[in-house]
């Protein structure tokens, strides 16, 4: 069996997590807007571990039934289920909008707690049904993800 799921610790280097994520993406059939949208959120839901998480984590993908879901998980737990707004924070300034902006940007954002960590799932269908046929692929790529 094809080890469909890759992990990621999260560094500062978002650049190399960035490339990682979309290349799985797109190999599991993600394109377009919603590719760029996935990462986008992807990317602030890793920043959020470097700057509120305890600065260390990992960022898990994988693709099962035509959902891509990346699960995003820090070392402190403070994210509680439910935190994700449901409308654009009022706040001033640049800041403070990451968990609202990844809820306008994937199909589902859902939190989990442990003592210790938070795990933030994002989810978005695959569009075109090929998630099921590219799912070997994934583990068989040419450039290892």
């Amino acid at each position: 069996m094809v080890d469909h799921r890759r992990q990621w610790p999260i560094t500062d280097d978002l650049a190399a997590l960035r490339e990682n994520i979309q290349r799985y993406a797109v190999q599991a059939g993600l394109t377009g807007p919603r590719l760029d949208d996935l990462v986008i959120a992807a990317n602030e839901a890793a920043i959020n571990v470097l700057e509120h998480g305890g600065g260390a984590g990992t960022l898990a993908i994988s693709c099962d039934g035509g959902v891509l879901a990346v699960d995003v998980a820090d070392h402190v737990g403070v994210l509680r289920p439910g935190a994700v707004p449901s409308e654009r924070p009022s706040g001033r300034g640049d800041r403070g909008f990451g968990l609202w902006l990844m809820g306008e940007l994937c199909d589902s954002v859902t939190i989990d707690r442990v003592p210790g960590q938070s795990t933030i799932r994002l989810s978005m269908q695959v569009d075109d049904g090929a998630a099921d046929g590219d799912a070997a692929s994934l583990g068989r790529s040419a450039h290892p993800v």
